[in-house]
């Protein structure tokens, strides 16, 4: 009927499955159907300390009993807090913070064009990035990736964007010209399908960054923050970027992102090129705190290296044994992936159906991204989920 409008008051851009939650505890979830999940999403690597942690829990309500926002106007005591043990605890000599992935991306490619553009070179604007690659949502983090199913309709396409294959060194450097600035890549792609660079390639890109002075940017987004059994990706290669993206699992389910950078890479960001109204308030800092306490904890890293190594032992030994339904395991840590030969949505709906929650990736690739405080028991659990519902797939063959 004229006038009466048909699309939902929810934007529908989401293809949401039917289901919602009602209690969340470490691993675990707790369905409106009245089942309990083992959580294996993590809200895409977010909820990296599982749900309601104590002491993110306790954290949170002590900032909410102070003031909530003030804006950058003011000193802001939890921001230099993190940004010191940020600091402190990576290659960087200071942090930018804001609300979200897409968010920190376009500070870090700001930056990059900035630190040329201060040295009287603004012709050096063009970012190099990978096929596959996912840096968010807004108009340049999707040029930056390069996917045409999410450039699609949102022409004409943010210029300065240059991709190249994964992994061909040689592609990229014919790439580089007298307009490059920087090269920017997730040492771990995540959406793109669980793919790891290897040590090698990554400390090769140092090398070139150095030698044609371009700045390297990683977006740790999603493998940062403990995921790959260090604090950071970048420290399993021994190689440190210039510009780095953090976001995700830094807040442990709260918004948060951070820029972090070398006083090299941040000598063009002067006061009033760049800001943010609700970046680095006191409850998000507050919290990311606490996630700081626990994963800087003895220990805790330690943890995510065994018990990923426990996960990718299972996995493999169920690819070996079920050819017909997963074809690879990939990735780093507790960032996993399981290429499938079937397809992957329906792998994902099947685990759901056993319990386990999953994320889908490019590449028929099913993501398996657990709280790193998850143990035995959980892994355990997982794999049984993931073997059964292979078993069920070849006996119906």
């Amino acid at each position: 009927m004229e006038g009466i409008a048909v699309i939902p008051s929810l934007l529908p851009v989401f293809s949401r499955i039917n289901l919602s939650f009602e209690k969340g505890e470490g691993a675990y979830l707790f369905g409106s159907d009245g089942r309990r999940y083992l959580d294996f999403a993590s809200g895409i690597a977010v909820t990296a300390l599982g749900h309601a942690h104590p002491h993110l829990v306790a954290a949170l309500k002590a900032a909410a009993e102070k003031p909530w926002h003030l804006s950058n106007l003011y000193e802001i005591p939890e921001q230099k807090q993190l940004a010191d043990r940020l600091v402190a605890h990576s290659f960087a000599d200071t942090a930018f913070f804001c609300n979200s992935g897409a968010e920190t991306l376009e500070c870090g490619i700001k930056m990059v064009r900035k630190y040329h553009a201060a040295r009287g070179q603004a012709q050096k604007y063009r970012m190099i990035s990978i096929q596959g690659a996912f840096h968010g949502r807004t108009l340049a983090t999707i040029a930056a990736g390069g996917q045409e199913k999410y450039l699609a309709g949102f022409g004409p396409k943010v210029d300065g964007f240059d991709q190249v294959a994964f992994g061909n060194l040689n592609e990229l450097r014919a790439a580089i010209t007298p307009e490059t600035a920087g090269i920017m890549i997730e040492p771990v792609q995540g959406e793109g399908g669980v793919r790891a660079n290897s040590a090698d390639y990554l400390r090769a890109l140092r090398q070139v960054a150095d030698e044609f002075g371009l700045l390297l940017l990683f977006d740790e987004v999603q493998c940062g923050m403990g995921r790959t059994g260090t604090l950071f990706a970048y420290e399993q290669a021994d190689v440190a970027p210039d510009v780095m993206a953090l976001a995700k699992g830094l807040g442990g389910g709260f918004p948060v992102g951070a820029c972090l950078a070398s006083e090299r890479a941040a000598s063009g960001m002067t006061a009033g090129v760049h800001g943010t109204t609700f970046g680095g308030n006191p409850l998000a800092m507050s919290v990311a705190n606490a996630v700081l306490d626990v994963m800087l904890a003895p220990g805790f890293l330690d943890h995510v290296t065994a018990i990923s190594e426990k996960l990718r032992h299972g996995l493999t030994r169920i690819v070996a044994a079920n050819p017909a339904v997963y074809d690879e395991v990939r990735g780093q840590g507790l960032l996993s992936g399981l290429r499938c030969v079937v397809p992957n949505g329906e792998v994902q709906t099947r685990l759901r159906e056993h319990g386990l929650l999953t994320v889908a990736a490019g590449d028929n690739v099913v993501r398996l991204l657990p709280p790193l405080t998850i143990g035995d028991q959980e892994v355990t659990e997982a794999l049984a989920a993931i073997e059964a519902v292979a078993s069920a797939w070849v006996a119906q063959a």
